[in-house]
């Protein structure tokens, strides 16, 4: 019984001394708001273009469209950053004019960035053999059915 006790202590001696052995795990580095569905957007586009097989001289194309689209929308995401830090200004101080304006001016920016992306997806749609389109098409089909299952 006395070996059973002393195994048991020592044991919970170990058990605590590792316990307070290991560092703190480290605070997750807070992100811009849009890191994340940039990247996610980033990771969808290629696992697109690698289920498309595209030629060599496609992924250039497909490269130099979307550094046009990426150059394009930056000042947009600038002015979409400050914009919201005067939002959540306006919100603040209950400046219910400014609140209406900034939200549509927001909702303007975010217009002209959807156009720009999809101004690239059309570029790289037009470069595609007619199998390609058809495989973006089912791709897109899948997605779209994927979207109503989670919604419903």
């Amino acid at each position: 019984m006395k070996n059973h006790l002393i195994r048991f202590a020592t044991m919970a001696a170990l058990a605590a001394g590792m316990a307070f052995s290991q560092d703190a795990a480290p605070a997750p580095t807070p992100q811009p708001p849009q890191a994340g569905t940039t990247r996610l957007r980033a990771g969808v586009r290629r696992r697109l273009l690698q289920a498309l097989g595209l030629s060599d001289a496609q992924k250039q194309q497909a490269k130099t469209i979307f550094q046009q689209a990426r150059q394009s929308a930056q000042p947009l995401a600038a002015q979409l950053q400050q914009n919201r830090q005067a939002l959540a200004a306006a919100v603040k101080a209950n400046d219910t004019a400014q609140i209406q304006q900034l939200s549509a001016q927001q909702g303007t920016l975010h217009g002209q960035v959807l156009a720009i992306r999809s101004e690239a997806m059309a570029k790289l749609y037009a470069i595609l053999t007619p199998e390609q389109r058809t495989k973006a098409d089912q791709i897109q089909q899948n997605i779209q059915q994927r979207i109503k299952q989670r919604q419903g």
